[in-house]
């Protein structure tokens, strides 16, 4: 695995590059496998019913194609910053604040959502312990998995990126052994092929579902935060073609035979339906094994999101657009203790509020950052038009992969759960635009300053006769 020394923390420039290109497709895969899909593929099936199916494969489609061109970005010049610094490179400092604190903001609040998910899953086995004490712990846990550095990370990551997989594996396993009718109860599977199996909810359904799919594919942009650690930066592609590959057969396979078994109206969209398409069957252990793979899956992907956002922060203070204290590292040099430090009390404040506040209003909130997430992966697409040099098919995918994304995004207006979020994510984006605006001004004068400085020192150096 990694061999860092010096460079062991999120937002150190490290002397060497440590992973492989399979190493980093693991992590992706690491990073994408969550609450995503684990539970929202649920709310995806009752919107969509079985056309939710088609609904990955478009999601699929558009998250290749933004990974695709952040890759390329990363191969033709590697930054710490990522998809925040392309930004900056394409349009200039304001596109690289709004994007890096969009990031941040709705990371962490998406953040808060899953440790109260976590939360409310080990509250399954210990109904009596407070919810509050295990969001409080999982943080904690995932703040020192960043806090010891890369090594234990990409480790931990690797080990629960295959128990993941390996649960899902199981799934599909048992669902075969059903299909064959060697499982005690459950009813008479059916394949559904025709139109109107396909379509229940008609073709408005499959628009709403997809934001859901999205969701599920969720992870990517942290991927291009890792990118900067490859031994060769030029295998960032490969790396993501292979991980999506991957993410699209576990995904579409697994989900068709959870249809197969299960009518999709049978399906709950507060319980995973891995567990609901195996609960008719006489299978005691099942919703103990996902239980614990809901758990796996939700802290894997938060400590990924820990890994990106703390990155994120210190970058964005390197180049001035955060206070620089957030830039500094303590220990030996090695940990940016006040970004760490930032990212957690956000993190607390984002799980007080979700255990405070009216369930439907903080799922509004965590609906609006998920959105926010795919404006960045918009802001992407947008930035690779100026930072590469698209041949005429590039620029067909670029622009299909902007659709792609709008469709999504557009398709939440028509779900009574996601459109008040979409309605708080345009807000998030006013107000960034707002502070934007102000930081216009302050830029300016700072540019000003530094120019009459620069002027100064060129009088001072200049001989005197």
């Amino acid at each position: 695995m990694s061999n860092t020394k010096a460079a062991a923390k999120p937002g150190v420039k490290e002397d060497k590059q440590t992973l492989k290109w399979w190493q980093l497709s693991l992590l992706g895969v690491a990073s994408t496998i969550g609450t995503g899909y684990f539970l929202g593929s649920s709310l995806g099936i009752k919107l969509g019913g079985p056309s939710i199916l088609i609904a990955f494969l478009l999601a699929a489609a558009g998250t290749f194609i933004v990974f695709d061109v952040l890759a390329r970005m990363t191969a033709e010049d590697p930054q710490e910053g990522s998809f925040r610094s392309y930004a900056k490179k394409a349009y200039g400092r304001w596109a690289g604040f709004s994007t890096g604190w969009m990031y941040w903001c709705s990371e962490v609040l998406i953040m808060g959502s899953q440790m109260t998910a976590l939360a409310l899953f080990t509250s399954f086995w210990l109904p009596q312990v407070p919810m509050w004490m295990f969001a409080s712990g999982y943080a904690v846990l995932g703040l020192l998995v960043i806090w010891i550095g890369n090594k234990v990370f990409d480790r931990l990551e690797n080990v629960l990126a295959v128990l993941k997989v390996a649960a899902i594996v199981m799934f599909i396993v048992i669902g075969v052994i059903a299909l064959l009718g060697w499982l005690s109860g459950g009813i008479k599977p059916n394949v559904p092929l025709s139109p109107a199996e396909l379509f229940p909810t008609g073709g408005l359904g499959l628009w709403s579902s997809l934001i859901f799919a999205f969701y599920a594919f969720g992870g990517i942009e942290v991927m291009g935060v890792m990118a900067i650690r490859l031994k060769d930066p030029k295998e960032a592609p490969k790396s993501g073609r292979v991980m999506i590959i991957v993410l699209t057969i576990i995904y579409i396979f697994s989900l068709g035979l959870a249809l197969t078994l299960l009518p999709w109206n049978q399906f709950s969209t507060t319980k995973s339906p891995f567990i609901v398409a195996l609960g008719s069957y006489q299978l005691p252990f099942v919703p103990h094994v996902f239980n614990a793979v809901l758990i796996v899956a939700g802290f894997s992907t938060m400590v990924a999101s820990l890994y990106a956002v703390t990155t994120m922060l210190v970058t964005l203070s390197e180049d001035h657009d955060a206070p620089g204290l957030f830039s500094k590292k303590m220990f030996k040099q090695k940990t940016p203790l006040y970004a760490l430090s930032l990212t957690a009390g956000g993190l607390l404040l984002s799980i007080v509020l979700s255990l405070l506040m009216p369930g439907k209003i903080y799922e509004y909130l965590t609906t609006a950052a998920g959105l926010m997430l795919l404006y960045n992966w918009f802001f992407i697409l947008v930035s690779a038009g100026r930072n590469l040099k698209l041949t005429k098919w590039g620029q067909v995918k670029r622009y299909t992969g902007m659709l792609l994304i709008l469709l999504a995004v557009s398709g939440s207006i028509f779900h009574h759960t996601s459109r008040p979020g979409f309605w708080i994510s345009l807000g998030f984006i006013l107000l960034i635009l707002a502070v934007v605006l102000i930081m216009q001004s302050v830029w300016r004068k700072a540019e000003k300053l530094q120019g009459k400085g620069k002027a100064a020192s060129k009088l001072r150096a200049k001989p005197v006769r």
